[in-house]
């Protein structure tokens, strides 16, 4: 299903740079602005199954739209530029702003020297937990417990079920199911729970995997330091906020900012929403992180930035550079606004 999805997505967009639509829709679409969303940054990996490539692009489509968007003489601003602008009501530029979520170490390692070939800013949304190593980053998890194996079992509906995963397709229609599955458990509780049996039976250390991957305080620390780099929050431990209470989101908020804040010795004034639809982020969560004193927060729901976005600076709006669409005929459809026109039913903003 999610192979279809991709197919027609990837159809759309192709269609609008052949029609040249975007160029029709660029003077009414384009907006003030434009956050970027990305994870990783770094060169292609080698294997056929890869089913969060989607999180990754490779340091050549991050220059090519870079490049793109000095062409166009936008303006390539910080978080805090964003928010300046939209409170002071300042559109006489475009602006586009370029964010990371998660804190991957290839962000720092690849990421990094593309941006200050343009001298271009960045901010990186940090899960505390990933930086202490603690975090379980259940989507790699998922992934590798699937690589090697021929056979998945897992209780969905509460009846234990074999999943084929004997062949690249297979093992992908299978990562699809379990991905889905995952979501949609009562409590993050749940989802761990099965993540850590899964690992357990297919000799997986999920222990590792953030350690692995992701930058550590002191990292981080030294990343910082960098002129470009504005450091944001992503929660403690990366869960959907919509399934906790109030006060777990609150404090998932607020404690992730302090020890940011503690261990870089400097203001988080940014946030983004872990996983960001609208199953894990609404109106509460907008509130909440307001309440927590965040200047901005961002959303994983597609479109551009209005100027009425001012209304919603917790609810803002990104464009994904997404790993499954690398091709450089895209790039200027997505910096038009038609292709998100397109996704919310030319809504310009999606804040409920």
């Amino acid at each position: 299903m999610k192979m279809l999805r991709n197919t027609v997505i990837r159809a759309g967009l192709e269609a609008l740079y052949f029609s040249g639509a975007h160029y029709l829709l660029r003077p009414i679409f384009a907006g003030v602005g434009v956050i970027f969303m990305l994870h990783h940054v770094r060169p292609r990996r080698d294997g056929e199954f890869q089913p969060n490539h989607h999180l990754e692009v490779e340091p050549e489509f991050l220059r090519a739209m870079l490049a793109h968007v000095r062409t166009l003489d936008i303006d390539i601003v910080t978080m805090d530029e964003v928010h300046q602008r939209l409170q002071e009501r300042n559109f006489a530029r475009r602006f586009a702003c370029f964010t990371l979520d998660d804190g991957y170490r290839d962000n720092r390692d690849h990421a990094l020297p593309v941006m200050r070939e343009f001298d271009a800013p960045l901010t990186v949304y940090v899960t505390s937990d990933f930086a202490e190593g603690t975090g379980r980053l259940w989507w790699v998890a998922l992934e590798r417990a699937i690589a090697k194996a021929s056979s998945i079992e897992v209780p969905i509906g509460g009846t234990k079920i074999r999943l084929d995963a004997s062949t690249p397709a297979a093992k992908q229609a299978a990562f699809d199911r379990m991905h889905d599955w995952l979501r949609l458990l009562p409590t993050e509780h749940d989802l761990q729970r099965e993540i850590s049996a899964l690992c357990t039976r297919y000799e997986v250390d999920e222990t590792l995997i953030a350690r692995e991957l992701c930058m550590s305080w002191e990292e981080l620390k030294a990343f910082a330091d960098d002129p470009l780099v504005t450091i944001g929050a992503h929660t403690i431990t990366h869960c959907n906020l919509v399934r906790q209470s109030e006060e777990t989101a609150s404090f998932e908020l607020a404690e992730s900012r302090a020890r940011i804040e503690a261990a870089l010795q400097r203001p988080v004034l940014h946030l983004a929403y872990p996983y960001g639809d609208r199953i894990a982020a609404g109106r509460r969560e907008f509130a909440l992180a307001k309440a927590a004193g965040f200047k901005t927060a961002v959303t994983t729901r597609p479109g551009m930035i209005f100027p009425e976005s001012a209304e919603h600076i917790t609810a803002l709006q990104r464009v994904s550079l997404n790993g499954n669409y690398q091709d450089a005929r895209i790039i200027p459809v997505l910096t038009s606004g038609a292709a998100t026109a397109m996704w919310n039913g030319f809504r310009r903003i999606d804040a409920a």
